[in-house]
């Protein structure tokens, strides 16, 4: 169970319960920091109304209003929900790496500045696998 005082909003698990509650897919690329192949993942060319959560916690991460088509084979973002997403610096710094803000899950890489026309010219690249979609009610 989750212990407190831990910097993940309380939704930190050991890797055996993470196991028990995630498929080995998810436990692969959330805790693993694994990647799905491109073009592969369910949301890649999805477009319904609604939000993406955490497939680890279930915390809301980005409205469906900020995914575009990137064409990149993985699904774009172009600026998560506020306070949603932590971003890091790969350790040999070519890229920057998003996670839950709350559970610490990998959800991909963010980049800046490719020039796509979007409010904040940022592509953040989420496996499907990381995500799950709510519509809206």
């Amino acid at each position: 169970m989750a212990s407190s005082g831990d910097s993940g909003g309380g939704k930190q698990r050991s890797d055996e319960e993470w196991r028990a509650v995630l498929s080995p897919e998810q436990f692969r690329i959330l805790r693993r920091k694994g990647t799905e192949l491109p073009g592969t993942g369910e949301y890649n060319k999805f477009y319904g109304d609604g939000v993406y959560n955490c497939a680890g916690c279930g915390t809301p991460l980005y409205k469906s209003t900020t995914k575009f088509d990137s064409g990149c084979g993985w699904p774009a973002f172009f600026e998560g929900l506020p306070g949603a997403i932590n971003r890091t610096p790969d350790p040999d710094g070519r890229r920057v790496e998003i996670t839950c803000a709350a559970c610490g899950g990998h959800l991909g890489h963010v980049f800046k500045g490719e020039g796509f026309k979007t409010p904040t010219d940022e592509r953040h690249c989420v496996n499907s696998v990381s995500i799950k979609f709510t519509p809206a009610s």
